[in-house]
């Protein structure tokens, strides 16, 4: 039987160009103007967007940008380059990998662009988020549809639209946490990017989201809320590392308003320096490479928090980035894909 011509496109969110004003402020107006993104009524999207956070938070923003670059550029950008090219040489013949940013570049236009030129027989779709969320993966996966909807021929396309429960991926963020040996710690939080109240309230049917116990269970209707998915990502992970239930919390960072997921990991780490935890463990499993979220948000902001109530050391666990184990993991993940 003769293989089929593959192509596996990697899907991050994206980073702007450089550490400047007018480079943010295109990354964040694309971004922002995305309907999975800000779900309200398109006029007041526009307004709201074009004409109060940009203008105001791109020049904040950019002061963010300018401490999480590097001499290397933008950690998202370069880590995913690695990445692809490490995933490129596991698979060798099997899939030709590309990259793609779904905000900014390169582009998801482009690497489809490269795609189609190549004729392949099969694509599969990678984003490069374990947890589904609309915002994330479903904006994702949304582009490249998008993008070969007017193509003549469309190759058999394949989704992997997440992955928060492989045992691979699971496995490789565990040993990332070990090498943290996170038993010296007085405390562990597991923190996920925070989404609207209303984000979760889509996908759950009538109103089960007051109802479905997300916490503890995924819901009977499917594996498809955030919430517990989140929160299933953590039990997997404390039952890898043998982490009691007392030693662990789960929190959700980056919020836009009090209308966003809770509990908010902010308050989390605040609350916990001030009865007396003086080492956190900080870990972000809704990350697989380094960016803003983790190195400046957590990485800085919540230490300064964290340190002004009290508290001594706080230590952000790193992310996956371009590491053997989750190219291997990647590997893993694709291989029923490759396979069908």
């Amino acid at each position: 039987m003769e293989s089929k011509k593959t192509a596996v496109i990697l899907i991050n969110v994206g980073t702007p160009d450089e550490p400047k004003v007018s480079a943010v402020r295109r990354y964040l107006s694309e971004f922002l103007n995305d309907r999975r993104v800000i779900d309200i009524p398109l006029v007041l999207q526009k307004i709201l967007v074009n004409l109060i956070i940009v203008p105001f938070r791109a020049p904040k923003s950019t002061k963010l940008y300018q401490r999480l670059w590097t001499p290397e550029g933008s950690p998202l950008l370069f880590y995913s380059e690695r990445l692809k090219a490490g995933l490129q040489e596991r698979l060798g013949s099997k899939a030709d990998v590309f990259m793609a940013m779904r905000y900014g570049n390169p582009s998801v236009k482009k690497a489809l662009a490269e795609i189609q030129k190549g004729n392949y027989d099969r694509v599969i779709v990678f984003p490069q988020f374990p947890q589904y969320a609309s915002s994330t993966n479903g904006t994702a996966i949304q582009a490249v549809i998008d993008g070969m909807r007017k193509w003549n021929t469309i190759p058999e396309t394949l989704v992997i639209n997440q992955f928060y429960d492989h045992p691979a991926f699971l496995e490789a963020f565990a040993d990332r946490i070990r090498s943290c040996n996170p038993d010296s710690f007085d405390h562990v939080v597991f923190t996920y990017h925070g989404l609207p109240n209303r984000h979760l309230e889509k996908n759950h049917p009538n109103d089960s989201i007051t109802t479905c116990n997300c916490e503890n269970q995924l819901p009977a209707f499917g594996k498809f809320c955030y919430k517990a998915t989140c929160y299933q990502t953590t039990r997997e992970l404390a039952k890898l590392l043998g982490l009691k239930r007392e030693q662990y919390s789960v929190s959700f960072q980056s919020r836009l308003s009090n209308n966003w997921m809770t509990p908010f990991t902010d308050k989390n780490l605040m609350e916990r320096a001030k009865s007396g935890c003086k080492n956190i463990l900080v870990v972000a499993p809704s990350f697989v490479a380094d960016c803003l979220e983790t190195t400046v948000e957590i990485g800085y902001e919540y230490k300064e928090m964290f340190e002004h109530e009290g508290g001594e050391k706080l230590q952000m666990v790193e992310s996956l980035n371009d590491s053997p184990a989750w190219i291997a993991a990647m590997d893993e993940i694709l291989k029923p894909y490759l396979m069908a």
